[in-house]
């Protein structure tokens, strides 16, 4: 691979993580305005349960789009390139998150603001199934062997990036705004003000140039015709052991944001603006712990690393119930911070190991397809699952972390250590 120059190499991870940062801020801000005001403003009146249930069920469905779009944008991305995918991922994503800040209300509009807010919520999920795997394959496509995992963790970094920034203009409204007007139409700003975000990254990604490792892979053969055919038929092991790995990495971070912050302000009474300070301040460990990870991964190995962190998840759910229902907000506080280490070690990895298990002609498509269902089965339906399950007992809770854990672990291990990095 030719030397890539510090200019470049700035350029590369600067666009790997601003990218991300703007795609996981558009999908962030929509988990916390449906843990928030989507309940009771696009559906009809119930329970504050059960309208809190219809708004996770909305935010299950880009779960499901993801896949969808992983085979689309993988499919071009493994055929034209990855940066002009990139750049398409980024736009569908940051169109439809603009356009939900402009949806009519239940109030409004009737059975049609659910409608609509199902459709755009669905073009948030295509758009980022292609963004992940984008953005990591131009990280460690263009690193030296010995900086895989470092560099890609720089995507991975974009997550809590994207929290911080949409958890804190939500907190700054908060703290700005009355309940009422946060209500009315200060939950809408947060999304106007993704137009801004998706026209930085654009600038940022229409500098790049192609990987040396997709041009490369031209130069040896064409590129597949059907992608994602050649991958279910010849990487079907690497697709399956690649989606139970990620698992463990969405339950906890679903859990830890989307859940507890539900969980916080309705059942242990917190107010809005408190629980996100307390949530702006756990997840700057996660950052620690993603960049841990990475440099853990570069001196021993990427799967290693994984694999501590499923077991730390694993025991984590042990510590669920006892610090999560305290209603102690230092443990709370201490509980999230702890399972967001852990989440930086299941999720600091995945740049390096899950492309790795593929070839580069159709390690996009093989990638995206991984993540994504690990995604749905990891996150999609997790903070619906545990808001159903906290209503027996958060001791369940508890479990279903564990069990997700125990998953990916399994996983990990029986696909053994695999690298085609090079390939």
């Amino acid at each position: 691979m030719a030397k890539t120059s510090a200019a470049d190499t700035r350029r590369i991870l600067t666009a790997s993580l601003v990218g991300t940062a703007v795609e996981f801020y558009d999908f962030y801000i929509y988990a916390t305005a449906a843990s928030l005001v989507f309940g009771p403003l696009f559906f009809p009146k119930a329970s504050a349960s059960a309208q809190l249930m219809s708004a996770y069920a909305t935010f299950a469905l880009a779960f499901i789009a993801r896949p969808v779009g992983a085979v689309f944008f993988g499919h071009f991305g493994d055929r034209i390139g990855r940066k002009s995918t990139l750049v398409a991922s980024l736009l569908l994503m940051g169109g439809s998150t603009v356009a939900i800040a402009f949806l009519p209300t239940y109030a409004m509009v009737g059975w049609a603001a659910p409608l609509l807010l199902c459709v755009l919520r669905f073009g948030q999920g295509f758009g980022l199934g292609g963004e992940w795997s984008g953005a990591a394959l131009l990280a460690v496509e263009n690193a030296p062997a010995s900086h895989r995992a470092r560099y890609g963790m720089f995507p991975q970094l974009g997550a809590p990036v994207g929290f911080i920034a949409a958890n804190g203009l939500f907190l700054l409204l908060g703290l700005f705004l009355t309940s009422d007007q946060f209500a009315a139409w200060g939950w809408r700003l947060p999304f106007v003000a993704s137009a801004v975000l998706v026209g930085v990254g654009l600038w940022v990604r229409l500098k790049l140039t192609e990987t040396p490792a997709f041009e490369a892979a031209l130069e040896k053969a064409e590129p597949s015709r059907v992608p994602l055919g050649e991958v279910l038929r010849r990487h079907w092991q690497e697709v399956l052991g690649g989606t139970f790995g990620v698992v463990a990495c969405f339950c906890i971070f679903y859990l830890s944001t989307a859940f507890a912050l539900g969980y916080g302000v309705t059942k242990l009474g917190y107010s809005r603006e408190t629980f996100l300070g307390v949530q702006l301040a756990a997840i700057l460990f996660m950052a620690a712990g993603i960049v841990w990870a990475g440099y853990w991964s570069d001196a021993s190995s990427p799967r290693r690393v994984l694999m501590v962190g499923c077991v730390g998840a694993i025991l984590g759910g042990f510590l669920l119930a006892p610090m999560m229902g305290s209603g102690s907000l230092l443990l709370v506080w201490a509980f999230l911070s702890f399972a967001l280490v852990l989440m930086g070690l299941v999720y600091g990895p995945l740049g390096a190991w899950l492309p790795g298990l593929f070839p580069a002609r159709v390690r996009y498509t093989g990638s995206s397809v991984a993540f994504n269902i690990g995604g749905v089965i990891g996150g999609g339906l997790t903070p619906m699952i545990a808001q159903a399950l906290s209503g027996r007992g958060l001791g369940l809770v508890g479990g279903y972390l564990s069990l997700a854990g125990a998953l990916s672990l399994a996983a990990i291990l029986l696909l053994g250590q695999r690298d085609r990095h090079e390939g």
